[in-house]
């Protein structure tokens, strides 16, 4: 989702070509008070942040730039950019907006299955150590094997994947 910001007349006629051009939905709003409010209410991917209220309004854009979240903001100073080079500007922020995500995903997932596979190994450590341990009765050692089998399997299906 978009939110573009810019007090210009036209703006209705900016988020409509930047939905029609992304596909994403994009909001429009006129101010820095009305962009406040919806990022409170919704998450964006690409925030467009008209230069001229940035510059005019530096308290409330202050805040706006603390709401983005994980918003990539866009600064364009409409008076001299072109609808083409927004265009181009929105695209390549959701291309880079969703590389990252793949990349953010992807380190998440390296990291849990490093972890599992930590738990798993020392999961299988103490099995063995447990069955060492003399005088442990037959239907413990059998409950043992079937854990370290388990852990075994797992280890097995993560190391797969």
């Amino acid at each position: 989702m978009i939110l573009l910001i810019t007090p210009l007349a036209r703006g209705q006629e900016c988020a409509a070509t930047l939905k029609e051009a992304t596909g994403d939905e994009t909001h429009w709003v006129e101010n820095l008070q009305q962009s406040l409010a919806r990022l409170r209410e919704q998450s964006y991917s690409v925030v467009v942040l008209d230069q001229f209220l940035l510059e005019n309004e530096p308290g409330e854009s202050d805040h706006v730039l603390d709401l983005l979240g994980t918003a990539f903001p866009i600064y364009v100073n409409f008076a001299v950019s072109g609808m083409q080079r927004l265009l181009r500007e929105v695209r390549s922020a959701l291309h880079r907006r969703q590389r990252e995500e793949t990349q953010a995903r992807r380190s998440v997932e390296q990291q849990i299955h490093s972890q599992m596979f930590e738990s798993l190994t020392a999961m299988l450590l103490s099995c063995e150590l447990a069955m060492a341990v003399p005088g442990v009765p037959d239907p413990a050692v059998e409950k043992i094997r079937l854990i370290d089998n388990l852990a075994r399997d797992m280890r097995v299906r993560i190391t797969v994947h």
